[in-house]
């Protein structure tokens, strides 16, 4: 829809372009470099929201010319873009600006050739001193890449320069080694230098959960246990492992969606007004409701937490494998690919609403929700049939696959009789702008280069996370099978799951 059609853009800002930089990162040929970070950078330069002169330096073990990096990117943006495939002048003038140094993790050599590369980089291209390490490593990598940037001088902001570091999930195995990896960052970075990855919080339904709360005035009068009866945080998948069994096998969906992304997600809906929009203020207020969350006693888990595994069965009209015969998945395994657990927070706000958090493999649907049910109303005036017995307000703001947001209210049919249903107010980020909306990593990428830190977790609420899950952990370790409940893939998780939410509740069916 072009601008002047569409009133919702009218009065769209013009985009800042950050600061001159360059972006060094580590673990080029892997995975991710190429399925999500080039071709968010390269979206970002097709949109002129990069600097004059950005730069991308590739580090890893294998050797390779700037040449073949190039290539390789090529073939990466044309086959994971989520946009049209590049035009020559496009692409050549985004692959003038990448570089590659080949070198090991740990080798001071090797950071002593990156640091000359950048030099001449910052001399050529004027990216000004300005450096972002992004860690697209395995998680045993993280510590020596940190500790050799450290000795190699290269974590060190010049002056009138900044270098800032960016750390992919998992932080941490638990909360032992998530100190252990921030007591080791600590070493070597500033906390402000650190940018701790969560790609859920840059979706836009995310990012306008404080605007939806904090811009309008008729929800934050009812945001509160007076009217909310309870709260459901949804991350539902219809794949399995996908050839990832062995990661899979020492993760599970807890340390995998849980800990990190829906956890964040409570935080937001449950946070208090921050006093202003800067990052600290925001992740103030998240740290807070975390802190206020009820930890779960090791003896009452199996009454507050229940883990599934899904078995052979049907998904989108093809059979597929239990997880456990899954390629690098034990044929014993007790890991869970289904999570559900129920929190209280505890303060003036929150107190006796439980927040429901699901997360699981070889679900019924691809779907990613925040669903806020407010209670029905004091007294029934309208129950002439059954069929008036109308479900109460909703408010679901839809993560994924259609970000936007839906609100269920009762309404009169048409006729003489008064009869009531449920019906819904939608609004859609696709079609009510008419723009696409940014991809997450590009819209973290971009946050980063800014120096805008709101979007990534600090330290405090990853040693959170983990202490409210731990005991979880702990408990279903010791426990082998005993409470592991097993479900069908192609539906919606276990039966146990359903009584975990109580009476006169239920899990939605997305």
């Amino acid at each position: 829809m072009a601008n002047d059609l569409n009133p919702l853009r009218a009065e769209a800002h013009v985009e800042r372009t950050p600061p001159p930089c360059a972006i060094v990162i580590f673990g080029v040929s892997g995975d991710l470099a190429k399925r999500k970070l080039v071709p968010a950078l390269f979206n970002l330069a097709r949109e002129r929201r990069l600097p004059g002169g950005f730069s991308i330096v590739g580090y890893s073990r294998s050797p390779m010319s700037d040449e073949a990096l190039r290539s390789l990117m090529y073939d990466a943006v044309i086959r994971f873009s989520n946009t049209s495939p590049p035009t020559t002048a496009e692409w050549d003038s985004f692959a003038a600006g990448m570089f590659y140094c080949q070198g090991e993790y740990d080798d001071i050599a090797g950071y002593a050739r990156l640091a000359e590369r950048l030099a001449a980089i910052d001399a050529e291209r004027g990216t000004s001193g300005n450096r972002i390490f992004y860690l697209s490593t395995p998680p045993a990598l993280v510590g020596p890449i940190i500790d050799t940037l450290g000795a190699s001088g290269l974590a060190q902001s010049r002056p009138g320069s900044w270098t800032r570091i960016v750390i992919e999930k998992p932080l941490g195995y638990d909360l032992a080694t998530a100190r252990e990896l921030n007591t080791r960052i600590s070493r070597i970075f500033q906390e402000d230098q650190v940018y701790r990855i969560d790609h859920y919080r840059a979706k836009e339904t995310v990012q306008n959960i404080v605007a939806l709360r904090f811009a309008n005035g008729i929800f934050e009068p009812v945001w509160n246990r007076r009217y909310i009866d309870h709260v459901q945080i949804t991350a539902a998948e219809t794949v399995g492992v996908e050839g990832r069994g062995g990661y899979y096998e020492s993760a599970g969906a807890v340390r995998d969606m849980l800990q990190n992304h829906l956890l964040q997600l409570l935080a937001l809906v449950g946070m208090e007004p921050p006093t202003s929009l800067d990052a600290d203020a925001i992740r103030d207020e998240a740290v807070k409701v975390a802190k206020a969350i009820r930890p779960i006693p090791p003896d009452e888990v199996d009454a507050h937490a229940v883990r599934g595994q899904y078995t052979a069965g049907w998904v989108g009209g093809k059979m597929v494998p239990g997880y456990r015969e899954e390629e690098g998945v034990s044929p014993n395994s007790t890991t869970e690919t289904y999570a559900a657990i129920r929190f209280e927070i505890d303060n003036w706000r929150w107190a006796g609403v439980p927040f429901f958090l699901r997360s699981g493999k070889r679900l019924t649907k691809r779907a990613a929700e925040i669903a806020v049910q407010f209670r029905q109303v004091p007294m029934r005036l309208f129950t002439t049939t059954e069929a008036d017995l109308h479900e109460p307000n909703l408010l679901v703001m839809k993560i994924q696959p259609d970000e936007g947001l839906t609100l269920r209210l009762a309404a009169k049919l048409p006729g003489h009789a008064i009869h009531l249903r449920s019906v819904n107010m939608e609004f859609r980020y696709g079609t009510s702008f008419g723009i696409r909306s940014s991809e997450a990593y590009e819209r973290l990428l971009l946050d980063c280069m800014f120096g805008d830190a709101t979007l990534f977790t600090r330290r405090d609420m990853v040693e959170i996370g983990w202490t409210l899950m731990m005991p979880i952990l702990d408990h279903w370790a010791a426990s082998g099978e005993r409470n592991l409940h097993f479900y069908e893939a192609g539906t919606w998780g276990p039966e146990a799951a359903n009584q975990l939410m109580g009476e006169g509740r239920a899990w939605r069916r997305l």
